[in-house]
């Protein structure tokens, strides 16, 4: 049953494919799907402010716990009256549970695993998965922590985000079947936990749960069948999705027929251009990632013609904007020939102008995604 703050309403299910617009609305405003969810993990994207124009378009806006816990602390925020006025957005706002960073750092990222990198559990950053939930070390001061699904939500209880999400195991892409499952079973203990804990105080947030499996179908679809028993606000589809776009692509295929229509479908940690043009005829209607920012930072710009690298020699004596018709305050103020001076004499500012154009692009693309499912073209 839907929330009276928190709802999503389908304005148009394609006749090409299952994308489908829509809108979410919580507290803190409406939330137009498909789109993009830019990652501030500190509460800000790397680079830009929360007044740039550029977050103007950006309906909804990804902050971490663990690394909102870790500095200056979740308390703290609820002294201000939450991450709104913390950070001062006005926006809508979602928060992770703080899993993911974690067992991030106890299992390393899936190139590592398959580069053979991957780093052992109780590395010394975690050190004890148990039950009731997980202890680990601050990255900050060596300090430990112990995050289980009613610590976690406390904590989001405290930054205030519209949108919540419970704790989760995340285990590597390499893991044995039958450990697998096992931490299965626990991330779905810790989800419903996670939920009792927030409808006891639901301080008008939703709570999205997180769809667990790794790439075997058949988990996937009983991760489904599980938490959709359960009254949570929508769906997040999380954990190890494969080695490559094309395994992913085919585990969120898997997936998405098994959740429920009425509710949101988050896609974790995604929003490549190449991932958004596979995924949202396949029915996800929020993306969130830090690449745009990340690629900026490495000079690369996104346009319809391609990946523009800045620092190539080519853009040295080039006039005008980094694409035509672009509206960011990047393109209409300055030459490419001016930023890329910028970026080979490592100026800092060239990172706001950079990421502040690949920020707009990102709101500009879903805003065309939408109007292609609109019109039954995509």
């Amino acid at each position: 049953m839907q929330q009276p703050y928190f709802r999503f309403e389908i304005i148009h299910q394609s006749k090409r494919s299952k994308a489908r617009v829509g809108r979410i609305h919580t507290p803190h405003g409406v939330i137009d799907t498909p789109c993009f969810v830019g990652v501030g993990t500190n509460g800000s994207l790397k680079a830009i402010d929360n007044l740039d124009p550029c977050m103007e378009d950006l309906s909804l806006m990804f902050c971490n716990t663990y690394h909102m816990m870790v500095q200056p602390g979740t308390a703290l925020v609820k002294e201000f009256g939450g991450l709104h006025t913390f950070i001062n957005r006005k926006g809508p706002l979602i928060t992770d549970s703080g899993g993911f960073q974690v067992f991030s750092l106890a299992y390393g990222g899936v190139a590592n695993e398959i580069k053979s990198r991957g780093v052992k559990k109780n590395d010394g950053c975690v050190l004890k998965i148990t039950e009731e939930g997980v202890t680990f070390r601050s990255y900050r001061d060596g300090q430990k922590i112990f995050l289980s699904p009613e610590t976690s939500v406390q904590a989001q209880k405290d930054l205030a985000a519209d949108i919540i999400i419970p704790l989760d195991e995340l285990p590597p892409f390499h893991i044995k079947a039958r450990s697998l499952l096992e931490a299965l079973h626990r991330t779905h203990r810790w989800e419903e936990r996670s939920l009792r804990y927030h409808l006891a105080q639901p301080q008008q947030q939703a709570m999205y749960a997180v769809i667990h499996g790794g790439i075997d179908p058949e988990l996937r679809a009983f991760s489904c069948r599980t938490l959709t028993q359960q009254p949570f606000d929508g769906f997040a589809i999380g954990g190890s999705l494969g080695r490559n776009t094309a395994e992913m692509i085919q585990t969120v295929t898997d997936t998405v027929p098994h959740l429920p229509d009425p509710f949101p479908r988050h896609l974790l940690g995604i929003a490549d251009l190449p991932s958004l043009a596979a995924c949202i005829p396949l029915g996800i209607d929020s993306f969130d990632s830090a690449y745009p920012t990340r690629a900026a930072r490495h000079g690369t710009l996104f346009t319809d013609q391609g990946n523009l690298k800045i620092e190539q020699g080519r853009y040295r004596n080039q006039a005008g904007p980094i694409e035509p018709g672009c509206p960011c305050s990047t393109c209409t103020q300055y030459h490419v020939s001016y930023l890329h001076h910028l970026f080979k004499a490592r100026e800092p500012i060239i990172l706001t102008l950079l990421s502040r154009h690949n920020v707009v692009y990102m709101t500009r693309y879903m805003k065309r995604m939408r109007e292609a499912i609109c019109a039954d073209t995509c």
